[in-house]
């Protein structure tokens, strides 16, 4: 059994890992550290720090995995640090802000033969898995497109402040366009291979205008194909998360094409020769993958398809390519 202690409560999506580790028979939850507690959403969650300071953490307890939900612009610094102190990493998306970052983190763990996880979820959604199977069985042809819009609500006044502030975001593509870069590899097979355009801007936002709130790319496949993304955060804000643009994957082979999204009730489908659309049931959701994975990795077992440290640095790396080519513009 793996001991795992989480550094920073500072974004929900941390309470999905504290959760699955209080209760997974392959690990022992044994510590909360967090530095800023009145700020953080400790009390929101009902959650309870049993340290404030990282290196008093890691002096203290015995753990073998550290799982970070801190502010983004925070985590490279704490992540190359505890891969020092011989700790596997598993955090929310980001990891990182910048490429010197990941480029150390990136060395540390080759050098000292420790794993990378992310919170990349959607391999585990049904629909996901479904559109996989499509594709994989070649029923819609060679991919040749792929649009993806993720479009998030800005939630002002809901989000934690320091979305906001200058340095601890560290930008919309990297942290939002990542998880179609580690899913549409995931779906169809390719690679990508070129960034052909990214920009970023800031709209929505204007009581932050540093904060560059939308976010487009375009994307090459290795077989030539080509993939549009929209990762902006203008969905509207009551029931954005509600919408079919939130989260949906539109993909034309050369034989027809396949449609999902995280709210849609199934996989539609057209092929060349249908009169009319096909909805293919969602496939069966893997609850808590992203951890499965990372463990299994761990214990020298990985999954063929799984979400390995090589696919997660591969994605955060093509996502702080993206943030770096948008700010040239």
């Amino acid at each position: 059994m793996k001991k795992i202690a989480l550094l920073g409560y500072r974004h929900i999506h941390i309470a999905d890992l504290k959760k699955r580790a209080e209760n997974h028979p392959r690990v022992s939850f044994v510590a909360l550290c967090e530095e800023n507690p009145a700020t953080s959403l400790l009390s929101s969650d009902k959650a309870t720090a049993t340290h404030q300071n990282f290196e008093s953490l890691l002096r203290e307890v015995d753990f073998e995995i550290l799982g970070l939900g801190d502010c983004y612009g925070k985590r490279g610094h704490q992540a190359i640090r505890a891969l020092e102190a011989g700790k596997h990493i598993l955090a929310d998306k980001p990891l990182c802000t910048n490429l010197a970052e990941l480029k150390k983190i990136e060395q540390l763990a080759t050098s000292r033969s420790l794993s990378v996880g992310l919170m990349l979820d959607q391999r585990d959604h049904g629909n996901m898995i479904r559109l996989r199977e499509i594709v994989r069985s070649g029923q819609i042809g060679e991919i040749q497109t792929v649009n993806v819009t993720g479009q998030h609500p800005l939630l002002q006044g809901k989000r934690p402040d320091w979305y906001f502030e200058p340095g601890l975001h560290g930008g919309t593509l990297n942290d939002i366009a990542i998880h179609a870069l580690d899913l549409i590899p995931w779906i169809t097979g390719l690679e990508f291979c070129g960034v052909d355009a990214a920009r970023t801007w800031n709209a929505k936002a204007k009581f932050a205008p540093h904060f560059q709130d939308c976010g487009q790319f375009m994307l090459r496949l290795s077989n030539g194909g080509g993939v549009i993304g929209d990762v902006s955060y203008l969905a509207p804000d009551t029931c954005g998360y509600e919408l079919p643009q939130y989260w949906r994957y539109t993909l034309h082979g050369t034989r027809g094409m396949a449609e999902t999204s995280w709210k849609t009730d199934g996989v539609t489908v057209v092929n060349d020769s249908d009169w009319k659309p096909q909805l293919f049931p969602p496939s069966p959701t893997r609850s808590g993958g992203y951890l499965e994975d990372f463990l299994d990795e761990i214990e020298g077992r990985p999954r063929l398809d799984g979400l390995t440290t090589a696919k997660v640095l591969a994605a955060t790396r093509l996502a702080l390519e993206l943030e770096a080519k948008a700010q040239l513009q």
